[in-house]
């Protein structure tokens, strides 16, 4: 997907791009597999879907689970570039918090928040007036600050200031502001207050939860993009193996396909065409669960996110999961597709997300996978190859377009504008529109 967001914002700035993948469909890791005999095939599962399993065609599986903010970069990117005319959403239906083996609807309103079983009523209290400070927070307002800095005070004394109790630190940490560890208690407050009014902002949008997804899954974000690319004179090549990145005098010249080169000035790739430059940051699990029945517990919501956050599980990371049916034309009529993810910390990762498959019992079929996570170590300055990360276990693109922007800004010496991109635009397709 960085990949193809990439090609599509660098073909409306008038470079020159080919785009060529190894595999035969589009998103290579973030890709969405049909038929489920696919997805079978390609975990190595023993014979073919059973016939409860409905038509393998009626099956788009994401391989890496994720859900857009309705506020976040991601659904600016797509309606910046108008990609959003090829796409469908629709909202999640609910997003959940697990606390002490249970799980609890993170409140969508103040009528929620004020019902909600996950805190006591004076911690409500307390919680209330938090959110409407960071509602009222604006940077570049020192008025909104209430004797807090931005850039030296701790969340965590931003907590201590408003008096709020453990859970709440949780859920708030995890489920509205989405770390993935603890790690930002000790550090400046700026970035956690933004991450939970991007949150607050998101939700006000659609109202039952801040997260989006398009129908028929996650495969026809890059394919959006691809076709963007494409109306920009980009060209797009499928099933083009890659035998050698060709290199002279430590610079990018061109890339060797079935005896050809094509030649280039600058190159974009994942990490699997250079394993020479990237280096391993660690791993991830992912568990991909087909259900014949919704979650328990979530008032039988055809879609949601469950955070399990690592307080609760005596772990350091997050363990999340992500749940969409045949509602988005990714299932057969009454299945769920269940994505639990985490980022590996011991020798068993399968026991690690154990407290998550719990929640999602019975499961029908499993499909387990484990992802090493690689990072560039060659940021491109003079070889002239951009180098994405792997996904995260985060189930939501914020982290993504950090690294689609950073790899903008390596390539182009300048800082990703969308404002920049409309103008474009503007210059290209203005006339027609104004007919």
């Amino acid at each position: 997907l960085q990949e193809c967001i990439l090609s599509g914002i660098m073909s409306v700035n008038g470079k020159k791009v080919l785009h060529m993948d190894r595999n035969s469909y589009y998103g290579g890791e973030s890709a969405s597999i049909t038929p489920l005999e696919d997805l079978y095939k390609r975990f190595n599962l023993p014979g073919t879907p059973p016939e409860s399993m409905g038509r393998g065609r009626d099956w788009n599986v994401d391989l890496i689970p994720k859900f857009l903010m309705a506020n976040g970069q991601l659904v600016k990117m797509l309606l910046y570039t108008e990609v959003t005319r090829y796409l469908d959403f629709k909202v999640i239906e609910g997003s959940f918090v697990y606390k002490g083996g249970k799980i609890y609807k993170v409140p969508s309103t103040e009528a929620e928040a004020l019902a909600s079983s996950l805190m006591g009523l004076f911690e409500k209290r307390r919680f209330r007036k938090f959110l409407v400070y960071v509602a009222n927070f604006d940077e570049n307002d020192p008025r909104t600050f209430e004797g807090v800095d931005p850039k030296k005070t701790t969340m965590r004394d931003v907590y201590k200031k408003f008096d709020l109790g453990q859970d709440v630190i949780d859920f708030t940490g995890h489920a509205l502001a989405l770390y993935r560890t603890d790690d930002y208690l000790d550090q400046p407050c700026q970035e956690t207050i933004n991450r939970i009014k991007l949150y607050s902002e998101s939700l006000a949008r659609y109202g039952k939860s801040p997260y989006l997804y398009p129908l028929y899954g996650l495969g026809e974000l890059p394919q959006g993009f691809a076709r963007l690319s494409a109306i920009y004179g980009g060209t797009y090549m499928l099933n083009k193996p890659i035998e050698e990145i060709v290199i002279e005098n430590g610079k990018v010249v061109g890339v060797k396909s079935e005896g050809e080169v094509a030649r280039c000035k600058q190159l974009i790739c994942d990490p699997s065409y250079v394993s020479d430059r990237v280096t391993k940051v660690g791993q991830v699990i992912r568990v991909i669960c087909i259900l014949s029945h919704p979650i328990k517990n979530t008032n039988d919501a055809n879609s949601c996110q469950i955070i399990i956050p690592q307080n609760q599980v005596n772990r350091k990371s997050d363990i999340y999961v992500c749940m969409i049916s045949s509602a988005h034309n990714v299932a057969a009529q009454g299945k769920y597709i269940a994505i639990a993810s985490t980022t590996v910390e011991t020798a068993d990762p399968e026991k690690e997300i154990k407290p998550a498959l719990d929640l999602l019992e019975p499961i029908e079929q499993k499909f387990v996978s484990i992802s090493d996570l690689f990072a560039p170590t060659d940021l491109g300055t003079e070889s002239q190859i951009f180098i994405s990360r792997t996904y995260d276990a985060t189930t939501h693109f914020e982290t993504t377009c950090d690294d689609i922007k950073d790899i903008y800004k390596r390539m182009m010496g300048s800082e990703f504008d969308f404002e920049e991109m409309k103008r474009k635009k503007n210059d290209i397709y203005g006339e027609e529109e104004l007919q």
